[in-house]
């Protein structure tokens, strides 16, 4: 109970009513200061205090004044005698409650462990429904240490029961490879946060691998992403596994385990080790390909960006090297500037030699974007052929695409049609099988087209192009709930 009351609290709370003050009519001293004080704090409490400190001093003087006992007898009240005892049995009676037994206790544990731990982590919040629910039973509930073992006995049982039935639905297969990412790990390096993780020889073990976050943008990484999702998918843990059980809860356990040292999971027992190492795979794998499809976004842009950039510095090289375009240019800024009101075949004609030489620049121009374009394009599959081609071949294997979007149903098409054409050598002048049906509209784009498809009709692989349009499909184990790629 708090200690601090303002005057008007005191007022509204500890003022005894007409009922309570016959109550006290034989009662004297600090039998009856005491018989009012419990009272009262059992009316806000639902419950008797332990102690006299606990009954706060404001209200001992202000229940003093009402009785016309002085506030120093409260000290001279007898918790011991017989009659406390009498007065807590009138009390009870006064207010409809009965005093708890220990099978009020074991109900109460068994009610917590089946309806409120596995959806409340809360040590403070399991207190406060114990009290609450005795309330509710009119039940005096036991003192706060005993209320705090009640719960701690019925977190206890709870773990217990729902580590057992997680293994129980888990395979012996998956059950000795989940105990292989920690078997070993840790003896070499100890429990020091400077050796977590590692192994023999200095490398890390497959435990501290799992908890790492993605390093920076680029095709080792992914691959490093794509690897873990691959080991964590070898576990093959049931897909129901934490189906009845909520998020949060399947969340602190993993907060858990990673928080451990393989040295200190290996001295659990079983159940709650492979517990904690499932939950760990679980939520990881929902991670790790958020991470996956993150890094594998970012490495499209990365591509395309850096086509860009280059054809950008090629072109602007060869500008610099034509000579004339300059000063024309300069020349006509420097008309415009000087008469902005003229018309354009009087100011600026005469200073560029006429309307047949704009007409030329703009030709040239417009060639030069066209060129531009293209050259994107082939820089674009110069660099996918060359070096990222890599990053497509694990991908379908590592993300399971899903789309009920006809939209993108093209893609879905091409996607599954570059599945079985990617083990194969990327080979110059390579084609789809003709008796292929090769998807095009909604996946290559119309200036696309002339770079996949020659004079014939035949069609190159584009896996370029469907790594960039397949980014608007959703991935499966996606953890922002199977939202789109990109």
């Amino acid at each position: 109970m708090r200690q601090e009351w303002e005057p008007e609290d005191l007022i509204e709370v500890w003022t005894l009513v007409e009922d309570e003050v016959v109550r006290l009519r034989n009662k004297t001293g600090a039998n009856r200061l005491g018989f009012a004080l419990l009272l009262k704090f059992f009316e806000v409490e639902a419950r008797f205090p332990e102690n006299a400190g606990e009954v706060p001093a404001p209200a001992v003087a202000y229940v003093a004044q009402q009785v016309k006992v002085p506030a120093e007898e409260w000290a001279a009240y007898d918790w011991q005698g017989r009659a406390i005892t009498r007065h807590r049995t009138e009390i009870r009676a006064a207010f409809g409650f009965r005093a708890g037994t220990e099978e009020d206790q074991e109900r109460l544990a068994e009610w917590l462990a089946a309806e409120l731990c596995p959806v409340e982590l809360s040590r403070e919040r399991l207190m406060a429904a114990v009290v609450a629910r005795s309330r509710n039973d009119h039940i005096e509930p036991p003192a706060p240490a005993k209320v705090q073992r009640l719960v701690g006995r019925a977190v206890k049982d709870f773990e217990a029961q729902f580590c057992r039935s997680r293994v129980e639905r888990i395979s012996h297969a998956t059950r000795s490879r989940l105990e292989d990412l920690v078997v070993g790990s840790g003896a070499e390096a100890g429990e020091g946060a400077a050796g977590e993780g590692a192994v023999a020889g200095g490398g890390r073990s497959h435990f501290a691998e799992l908890k790492t976050d993605p390093g920076a943008p680029g095709l080792e990484s992914l691959m490093a992403e794509v690897n873990k999702l691959e080991r964590v998918r070898w576990l093959e843990l049931p897909a129901d596994l934490f189906a009845d059980v909520s998020e949060k809860l399947v969340e602190a356990w993993r907060a858990q385990a990673s928080k451990e040292y393989p040295a200190n999971l290996e001295r659990m027992k079983p159940a709650r080790r492979l517990t904690l190492l499932a939950a760990l795979c679980h939520v990881r794998q929902t991670e790790i390909t958020d991470s996956l499809v993150d890094l594998f976004i970012q490495l499209v842009l990365k591509i395309n960006t850096r086509a860009e950039r280059k054809v950008d510095k090629e072109l602007n090289a060869e500008l610099k090297k034509i000579r004339g375009k300059e000063g024309m240019l300069l020349r006509v800024a420097e008309a415009a500037l000087s008469e902005p009101s003229g018309t354009v075949r009087r100011v600026i004609y005469p200073v560029v030699g006429g309307e047949k030489t704009l007409k030329a620049l703009a030709a040239e121009a417009a060639a030069n974007e066209v060129r531009y374009k293209a050259r994107v394009r082939t820089v674009l599959r110069s660099s996918y052929s060359a070096h990222w081609r890599r990053m497509l071949s694990p991908l379908p294997g590592a993300l399971e695409l899903k789309c009920n979007n006809t939209a993108y149903r093209p893609v879905m098409d091409a996607i599954d049609l570059l599945k079985r054409y990617l083990e194969q050598p990327l080979k110059e002048g390579a084609f789809f099988d003709p008796a292929e049906t090769v998807p095009l509209a909604g996946v290559v784009p119309e200036q696309w087209r002339a770079a996949v498809v020659d004079d014939k009709g035949r069609v190159e692989p584009y896996s370029v192009r469907a790594v960039r349009a397949g980014r608007g499909a959703p991935a499966g184990d996606l953890g922002r709930g199977g939202e789109p790629v990109a």
